[in-house]
């Protein structure tokens, strides 16, 4: 549970650091609709080395993410090996039984394994490098426009930077409680699947006493600080659009144009 790193910030001073937090979330949405154009070698390999660089850029550890990725192996590896065994295709590469592996499940299950990577390390790559906060505010800032129609823009900038902000606590809180289960003598990987199930129990109802503990405290502090929501609030962090976040914005549109060229090119 502690390698999960979603929602934990690193402290840093380089160039992603730097950047807006709109920019890192417009830069995030065009990045998820560019990793879908991506259907050959050529252009999963330009992706890569594209967040390859990225993560250089953020002066944070490979090995961090690959740590990192750890725990969604099992979600990647089901869906990579769903699309190799279930894919149609014409060129037949092994049959057993009922399952046949087929070059266009092989391509298919490429393409999705490397989508799967390239979505966690982007994603993951922007709660590393922007606080909660900055995070709460981009999306607020985003959404400003929607405040027009009535919706709760403030609240909602409020949920995503409280979820993010206690993500890494409830995996500590996890962590501990398995740690004194473990203390009493639990074995989690002993047993069957329903044993296993079972032995899960002790986890989850400490860990909901927890976490409501923790929301009601955080209610009373918020009260008790006098928070009636986002109507007339001022801001501590004032955010400021700046040349280098026009500049990352023009690279992503570039780097979609890029693989639009080559995706209709590489396929005729």
């Amino acid at each position: 549970m502690d390698k999960l790193i979603l929602g934990r910030y690193i402290p840093g001073n380089s160039i992603i650091h730097r950047l807006d937090p709109r920019s890192k979330l417009l830069a995030m949405i065009l990045f998820l609709l560019i990793i879908f154009w991506a259907n050959n070698l050529v252009t999963n390999l330009i992706l890569f080395i594209f967040v390859l660089i990225l993560v250089f850029l953020s002066e944070i550890k490979l090995s961090f993410f690959i740590k990192g990725l750890k725990p969604m192996i099992g979600i990647i590896l089901f869906t990579t090996l769903f699309q190799l065994f279930f894919i149609p295709g014409n060129t037949e590469l092994f049959r057993v039984w009922f399952i046949t592996i087929t070059m266009e499940g092989v391509k298919q299950a490429g393409i999705i394994f490397v989508r799967f990577v390239l979505i966690i390390f982007f994603s993951t790559l922007l709660t590393l490098t922007t606080t909660p906060l900055s995070l709460a505010d981009g999306v607020e800032s985003g959404l400003s426009p929607l405040a027009r129609f009535k919706v709760p823009v403030h609240e909602i900038g409020l949920m995503l930077s409280m979820s993010l902000r206690f993500v890494p606590t409830l995996m500590d809180d996890t962590t501990r409680i398995m740690n004194a289960q473990r203390a009493r003598g639990v074995d989690f990987n002993e047993g069957n699947i329903v044993q296993k199930v079972r032995s899960v129990i002790p986890i989850l109802i400490p860990l909901f006493a927890s976490s409501f503990k923790r929301a009601d405290a955080l209610a009373t502090a918020m009260e008790a600080r006098g928070y009636q929501g986002g109507d007339g609030r001022t801001k501590y962090r004032v955010l400021q659009w700046k040349w280098a976040d026009t500049l990352a914005i023009v690279i992503m549109f570039s780097l979609g144009l890029a693989l639009y060229f080559l995706k209709t090119n590489v396929s005729k």
